[in-house]
């Protein structure tokens, strides 16, 4: 499917400001946004920009009485890598561009094969050993892990085992077999109606004690077996919708025509009912990965718990503002590009006539 012709900017511009002086209530909301950018924005840009501290220690940025950004500058690979060790610190930097690379190759819809599928399987074991060692590897525990490659981990390894699982119990709660059906809607009905730190709670705490004698598993595996299962309850329902909203002939052409259930679903309805729910997944996933930040409960260090912790170093008092300044400019950064990549596949499969 052919995508839409890119919109020029100049005509985009055009548009932009022909809203925004489309009539008197939209031209106050203009002036009203104007004046209020024009009474916030110097003071921010003379904190932030022209009286910061870019580089130096705690004494300089006190002295500046502006931004202090050596602050972030200083503990930024504390907030990346956690306490894994340093001498060590290759893997996981390996392992976020095995990552990043992984998620560009993704987006681009002329690699979509089962071959990117076997690509992805292969660079999630070999993520898991570059943290975990072994194989030649120093090993590593997991509770030295931290930081932006803790969130990644949780957040990429969640979403990836969680999404198939929401596909089938959403097939599961609309199947014709009542067990089933009985089965997958407890399922997602006692996930969802629970808040996410009470699993993480269950599966760190109480977990351990349901388990045979001798038999332990990983913290961090616990937290990633929660972490799934409230994905996979959550998107669910996402999907559920997209086939409650599949017209009733599709399912009969495909019966017409001789396919088996199985069939049916992979080959036209899941297909159709994934793409029109691509703008309330994209929701759902931007509030999942967010979502990681609860794992401090539980003792894990993510990108954000790791910065608070920063916070604490004796030597650099004072600056909670810039360490959340930062924090939310990387999670904004990241939930804008899921955002605009969701918009450019929406736009991607729309039909021509509807662009």
């Amino acid at each position: 499917m052919a995508a839409a012709p890119a919109i020029p900017l100049a005509t985009r511009a055009r548009a932009f400001l022909g809203a925004c002086l489309d009539g008197p209530v939209n031209i106050a909301i203009t002036l009203g946004c104007i004046a209020l950018l024009a009474w916030a924005l110097p003071p921010f840009l003379d904190w932030a920009v022209f009286r910061a501290t870019w580089s130096g220690n705690a004494q300089a940025c006190r002295a500046a009485e502006g931004a202090c950004w050596a602050f972030v500058r200083e503990k930024f690979w504390f907030s990346v890598f956690g306490l894994y060790p340093y001498e060590e610190r290759w893997r996981p930097a390996t392992m976020l561009s095995l990552l990043a690379a992984m998620a560009v190759a993704s987006t681009q819809r002329r690699l979509w094969s089962r071959w990117l599928l076997l690509a992805w399987l292969v660079a999630a074991a070999a993520m898991l050993w570059l943290l975990a060692g072994g194989f030649g590897l120093a090993p590593v525990a997991t509770r030295l892990w931290g930081g932006l490659t803790i969130t990644g981990v949780i957040a990429v390894y969640g979403v990836a085992l969680g999404y198939p699982l929401a596909v089938l119990l959403a097939l599961g709660r609309r199947s014709e077999m009542t067990l089933v059906r009985w089965f997958c809607t407890a399922v997602i009905e006692c996930v969802r109606g629970v808040p996410l730190i009470s699993l993480l709670f269950m599966a760190a705490i109480m977990l351990p004690l349901f388990l045979p004698d001798g038999v332990t598993l990983d913290r961090l595996v616990r937290i990633l077996v929660a972490y799934t299962l409230f994905t996979a309850a959550y998107m669910a329902e996402v999907v559920r919708g997209g086939l409650q909203a599949m017209p009733r002939g599709q399912y009969e052409a495909a019966d017409a025509i001789g396919l088996t259930w199985w069939q049916k679903m992979r080959l036209v309805v899941l297909p159709q009912a994934l793409t029109i729910t691509i703008p309330a997944q994209v929701n759902t996933f931007i509030g999942l990965f967010k979502d990681t930040t609860l794992v401090v409960v539980v003792g894990i260090f993510d990108f954000f718990t790791t910065l608070r912790a920063a916070l604490g170093d004796p030597q650099w008092l004072g600056f909670p503002t810039e360490a959340y300044l930062f924090a939310a400019a990387v999670y904004f950064l990241l939930c804008f590009a899921m955002s605009r990549y969701s918009q450019k596949l929406e736009n991607d499969f729309r039909p021509a006539g509807a662009r």
